[in-house]
């Protein structure tokens, strides 16, 4: 039977995030300033962005920066006249080496890149834009004269739009403004996880003997994933899980929540409505659709004893059973006010007998065994 979160929790929730997501605002305001002040020192417009897109907030006038990479000045002219005039800030570059520079220096919005460059073509330059997790929702538009072929191996390498020459106006700057949209959507829901994986951050960091946990959690579920050739998407899910999986302890109160010694009765229903609270914190990004079982599931246990649902076996959902795992694991191998930490041998030990209580999946435990001791 699924449970549903109490009046008392939903309004302590509510109470919770009016303050939370105001403080955390304000704590991914302060790393990212931090993280500008290591920067070298660059062009006014450029710093204007910085200082405030980074923090989540658009100002009024704020005009999206251009990357143009063409080896010809007077395409560069044409193209920086055209968008200057349409409202946006433009930065050039001669050849595919600078274009990337400038892609790893700057926040650009977008990119249009000339296919035939000299030392690294538009396609190379493309790909590597696409490959890394930094950039890869730039979107790119590769200008080409060449047709089909240029479109096909462009596609291949993630483009996202094409102009061929010679360039008409008005459809560039239509072909600029829609994927603008698009990009500013896509900010929008980077922002959004941003502040969750900061609140998640926030409450870990309220419990000394829980610090890095949602880091380790985080990136032993992806080895683990990814070892047992789990798809992207649920790779993905298991990377946000890790962070975000007790998100829903905000509206868990601090008594409870750092009591060194075993919760009442009543302490322990209100810890265990954290993944239903947890869940519905999630739910509004759909990006978070496949990270959503993660979070209500990864208490449960085999036999039917976990919760908040008690579900048994298979029903629960495989990478909320991966992400059981690896939490007692990490659980075990970290100090804890009641104990210290377990070596790694008598941590799988423990874990063995309680796969043999019926708790957690055995085929998983001994994978990850193998890949902790590889």
């Amino acid at each position: 039977m699924r449970m549903r979160c109490s009046l008392a929790v939903r309004v302590s929730l509510t109470r919770l995030l009016s303050l939370s997501w105001i403080a955390v605002t304000q704590m991914v305001r302060t790393l990212l300033s931090l993280d500008h002040s290591r920067r070298k020192e660059e062009p006014k417009l450029i710093a204007e962005k910085l200082k405030s897109t980074r923090s989540g907030i658009m100002p009024t006038g704020y005009r999206p920066i251009v990357l143009i990479a063409d080896d010809l000045d007077e395409n560069r002219a044409f193209y920086s006249d055209l968008l200057e005039d349409d409202g946006y800030q433009v930065l050039t570059a001669e050849d595919g080496f600078q274009a990337l520079e400038l892609i790893r220096t700057y926040p650009i919005d977008l990119a249009l890149v000339d296919v035939m460059m000299p030392k690294l073509s538009g396609l190379a330059v493309c790909s590597q834009i696409k490959a890394d997790p930094a950039t890869c929702l730039i979107p790119v538009v590769l200008i080409t004269g060449c047709g089909a072929q240029d479109r096909v191996d462009g596609i291949e390498r993630g483009a996202d739009d094409f102009l061929t020459k010679p360039i008409n106006r008005r459809e560039l700057l239509a072909r600029v403004r829609s994927l603008m949209r698009i990009k500013r959507l896509t900010d929008d829901l980077e922002r959004a996880e941003t502040v969750l994986f900061s609140l998640a951050r926030s409450i870990e960091a309220k419990d000394v003997y829980t610090k890095e946990h949602c880091d380790h959690l985080s990136e032993y579920a992806v080895a683990l994933g990814t070892r047992l050739g789990l798809p992207d998407e649920q790779v993905v899910a298991l990377r946000r899980g890790g962070i975000v999986h007790d998100i829903g302890k905000v509206a868990v109160p601090e008594h409870i929540l750092l009591k060194p010694g075993p919760l009442t009765a009543e302490e322990r229903r209100i810890m265990e409505q954290h993944p239903l609270v947890g869940e519905e914190i999630c739910s509004p990004l759909k990006s978070f659709g496949a990270v959503l079982p993660i979070i209500r599931y990864h208490h449960e246990k085999l036999d039917g004893s976990g919760y908040p649902d008690g579900l048994v076996g298979d029903e629960i959902p495989l990478t909320a059973r991966i992400m059981a795992t690896v939490d007692v694991y990490d659980a075990l191998t970290t100090d804890r006010p009641y104990r210290s930490a377990m070596p790694r041998d008598s941590a799988f030990i423990e874990m063995w007998r309680e796969v043999d209580l019926g708790w957690w999946d055995g085929s998983l435990v001994e994978e990850f065994e193998r890949l902790i001791n590889s």
